[in-house]
């Protein structure tokens, strides 16, 4: 009698208890199913366990980077793609309620659209939300993309970007993928400089938020707006 590789029933009893309750699996057990998607040959539970083991929790493993989830064996170019699909997914979702144009009540908001979209990117980006009178979200764009540690923004550009979509007010988000959320000195200048253009032609910048993978500094909540 032939019969399939030990995981295969190993994988379809963690599926069944997938389906009756979701909630009662270990991460390993979920991130093994995540990873059975793509490695459909192989048995996943190591990986995972070792991906688990390096990261320190599932949200370390979806949040780290290509390069070092790409020094974990068995990971390889094809699981990479299907991360990106993954983080892409979960940035959309969080970005929902924003792009439906509910009202944006925090920067907390928006420093969580960031981090979702930004926490495993291993370069400096930053992006612009951009608000109506309501504080309702009329659009949310990257507007550069740098190196790990520096990104240009030029306040003219993030100033055409806003009347374009005929923004009443502007929030400024960059990532600092070194960890530290705290604003350089050319994070504190590049501020006042959006500040005073934006006032010249009747706009507000309403904050400028700085997110790393868990945490977010408002230089508004610091007095530096």
């Amino acid at each position: 009698m032939t019969t399939g590789p030990h995981y295969h029933g190993h994988r379809e009893r963690v599926r069944a208890r997938l389906r009756n309750d979701p909630a009662a699996l270990p991460d390993y057990e979920v991130l093994e199913l995540l990873l059975g998607h793509v490695l459909l040959r192989r048995d996943t539970k190591p990986l995972a366990k070792e991906l688990l083991q390096r990261f320190g929790s599932l949200r370390g493993v979806l949040d780290a980077r290509p390069s070092e989830l790409l020094g974990v064996k068995g990971f390889g170019p094809a699981m990479l793609d299907f991360w990106a699909l993954l983080r892409e997914v979960m940035a959309r979702y969080v970005e929902t309620p924003a792009r439906e144009r509910e009202v944006l009540g925090s920067p907390q908001a928006v420093a969580e659209m960031a981090r979702m979209r930004l926490a495993a990117s291993p370069h400096e980006e930053v992006w612009v939300a951009l608000l109506d009178t309501q504080n309702r979200m009329v659009a949310w764009e990257r507007a550069s993309r740098g190196t790990v540690n520096a990104s240009a923004v030029y306040p003219r550009e993030i100033l055409e970007v806003a009347l374009r979509h005929k923004a009443a007010s502007i929030i400024l988000v960059h990532n600092h993928p070194g960890g530290n959320p705290s604003p350089s000195a050319g994070d504190i200048e590049i501020t006042r400089q959006l500040e005073l253009s934006a006032k010249a032609i009747g706009m507000r910048l309403l904050d400028h938020v700085i997110v790393t993978d868990d945490a977010c500094y408002s230089l508004k909540d610091d007095g530096l707006i």
